[in-house]
């Protein structure tokens, strides 16, 4: 029944559907299985198909009796897909269909979207979708997906790939997939949906999502560049181009980056490299930290993790700080022991004695000496 339905929905297979579908399904969701199997099929997927999990959701004891049905069955499974040239492992997302029977025969009654279990929605549930693959070099390959509408933003973020993962290849190595998928939404659900329930768009231009990588592995699966509906009336041409080359170093790093690691690090490892190849100033870069100098709150210690979740501001001072901690690290050591010293502290430790030993072993500096020559350099830069 799922190999059927996926096949359905993968080709766009109207009778097939049909078949599948019971006849006192919702006209709403036949509607978005129509929808979703025509969006689907533009798509070049490698793998599509849906997957048992194990283990069943609760269903209303009167339910079959309410449909004149002999069984109504709610399985927990999960829609696993790639799409082809991208995407080096399939991802996973949980869906939660509800199947009937009578007699025989199975038919699919709905697909649940909210409550407890609910079904993840991509692209291709939200609107008709617009593509664009891109050549990364040596080989790779990149996609753009959106919607009609946005297809201006979609194709200055096509042009702006090659470039982009040209930048972070030149700082991280050439040991990663080169390949990235970016989404571009079209409403604040979509988004949601996309990047999860933390985020609303509201406040931040694009978020980059993946799969928990398997220690040891060098290929992560589900890594998407999502942007926001606000993007493209917020992004001028310089922030747009810096946004992309962002998120794309921490899809480059994912595979070697250990959750709960100095944030410090990893944000401003990603800051450094979206704009490593300008000619702005320290200034131009971080006008919210240039302006708390100023003001003679210059900052005397590292970043804590907590500060990144902030609003306003205090989170722009954050990203900024942590640039500006990377930078100095570039200008005085080399861009070969910045990306040294990221994965010595990507493994997942943020206690002060293991980030004093890292940036020891690394730089050969203890910690506080370390926030010393820091605090010298945001002297030089920004007086």
């Amino acid at each position: 029944m799922l190999d059927r339905w996926a096949e359905a929905v993968r080709t766009d297979d109207a009778d097939a559907l049909t078949d599948l579908i019971d006849s006192e399904a919702a006209p709403s969701f036949v509607a978005s299985e129509s929808a979703r199997a025509a969006n689907v099929s533009r798509i070049d997927f490698s793998d599509w198909g849906y997957e048992l999990v194990g283990g069943d959701h609760d269903v209303d004891s009167g339910l079959a009796a309410a449909l004149g049905v002999d069984e109504v069955w709610a399985p927990s499974v999960r829609l696993r897909y790639a799409i082809a040239g991208v995407d080096e492992v399939s991802t996973r997302k949980t869906i939660s269909p509800t199947f009937v029977r009578r007699g025989d025969s199975w038919t699919l009654l709905d697909d649940r979207t909210s409550g407890e279990f609910a079904t993840w929605r991509g692209p291709w549930d939200f609107a008709p979708v617009v593509t664009r693959r891109v050549d990364t070099g040596d080989g790779a390959t990149s996609m753009v997906i959106g919607h009609p509408g946005n297809e201006s933003m979609i194709d200055r973020l096509a042009r702006e790939l090659g470039p982009a993962v040209a930048n972070v290849t030149e700082l991280w190595g050439a040991d990663w997939s080169r390949s990235a998928l970016v989404m571009v939404t079209s409403s604040a659900q979509e988004f949601t949906s996309l990047v999860g329930a933390d985020h609303d768009g509201a406040h931040i231009a694009a978020v980059s999502v993946s799969d928990a990588p398997t220690p040891g592995d060098s290929a992560v699966g589900g890594q998407r560049i999502v942007f926001s509906p606000a993007a493209a009336e917020r992004l001028t041409d310089d922030s747009r181009r810096a946004v992309l080359r962002h998120e794309l170093t921490h899809v480059a790093a994912r595979a070697r980056t250990v959750d709960g690691s100095p944030m410090w690090l990893l944000e401003g490892y990603a800051e450094y490299c979206a704009h490593r190849s300008t000619e702005d100033s320290a200034r131009d870069i971080a006008p919210t930290l240039a302006a708390r100098i100023d003001a003679g709150r210059k900052p005397d210690a590292l970043p804590e993790n907590s500060d990144f979740a902030q609003q306003g501001e205090d989170g722009s001072v954050a990203y900024e700080t942590a640039w500006s901690i990377t930078a100095f690290v570039a200008d005085e050591f080399g861009e070969d022991s910045l990306t040294e010293l990221y994965l010595a502290l990507a493994t997942g430790s943020s206690h002060e004695d293991d980030v004093d030993e890292r940036l020891t072993e690394t730089l050969g500096l203890e910690k506080d000496a370390f926030v010393e020559r820091w605090s010298e350099w945001l002297n030089e830069q920004f007086t």
